[in-house]
């Protein structure tokens, strides 16, 4: 199905480029978007990515494009409609727009900031995924870019950099690697300073960082299990429970046994 997608993204993306009309693009991501549903159509909206990225010489008018798709909101498009996928591409779109150039990565996180913060959940996890993409085409930008993110009361922005930044792939340089624990460790400081844990926003943080904290201490270990053992030792509890939701997962639990172990200890003695 990818070459499928493919094919077609090329020909419609040459339509508009013939017409500036967009209508068809949107009916066809719509009509594949596989929503409503438990999950949208990750493998389309890949190939929309690609297909937006490759045309080079055009990238204003691509960029055009996604933004329009990215203005689509909510009323207009809510959640598990098929119209949200269209607004779900616009961001991946961005993102891959973005990736060629300093420059561009730095604007692209000025677009996708504000989509960090939307109500609808499938379009912030498009925003993880174009900050994937950005950080590994431009890292160094990227990095500096998202520093700004993590803020006070930004919770839905520092979850997106959390999600963004927990994956392997863009990890493998050990600087970048470094940077994503260092950025998670601000995030976690600033989690811990929140006095309204119990709102949505920083519940959804919480639940990003069960799972994210362990990709970025897998990428660099000696930095990142430094860190875990300090916040074994403050005793808050829902710090505590971070911890120990991310020691069960496999990949530090199987490669690093003895250092989670360790830490386990510190938290059964706390």
């Amino acid at each position: 199905m990818r070459r499928e997608y493919a094919r077609e993204f090329t020909d419609r993306l040459e339509l508009f480029l013939n017409r500036w009309v967009d209508e068809d693009l949107r009916a066809y991501v719509a009509a594949n978007s596989r929503l409503p549903g438990p999950r949208g159509n990750l493998e389309l909206a890949d190939a929309f990515a690609e297909a937006v990225a490759a045309q080079e010489k055009e990238w204003k008018a691509m960029w055009t494009l996604c933004s329009r798709w990215t203005a689509i909101s909510p009323e207009e498009a809510p959640t598990n409609d098929p119209r949200e996928f269209v607004a779900f591409c616009g961001a991946r779109g961005i993102g891959a727009l973005g990736a060629p150039s300093p420059a561009r990565a730095r604007e692209a996180l000025v677009h996708l900031r504000t989509l960090a913060r939307d109500p609808r959940w499938r379009v912030r996890e498009a925003v993880a995924m174009a900050i994937q993409d950005l950080v590994a085409g431009q890292p160094a930008a990227a990095l500096r870019s998202l520093e700004d993110w993590v803020a006070p009361g930004a919770w839905l922005e520092m979850r997106a950099v959390a999600a963004g930044l927990a994956e392997p792939r863009v990890l493998k340089e050990g600087k970048v690697a470094r940077a994503a624990v260092d950025m998670h460790a601000e995030i976690v400081r600033r989690f811990r300073a929140a006095e309204d844990r119990g709102s949505d926003a920083v519940r959804t943080l919480r639940q990003c960082l069960a799972y994210s904290v362990s990709v970025v201490v897998a990428a660099a270990p000696e930095e990142g299990f430094r860190w875990m053992t300090r916040l074994a030792a403050t005793k808050d509890p829902d710090v505590t429970w971070i911890l120990k939701e991310n020691l069960k997962k496999s990949r530090l639990a199987d490669a690093f046994p003895g250092r989670v172990e360790r830490i386990q200890t510190l938290l059964r003695r706390g």
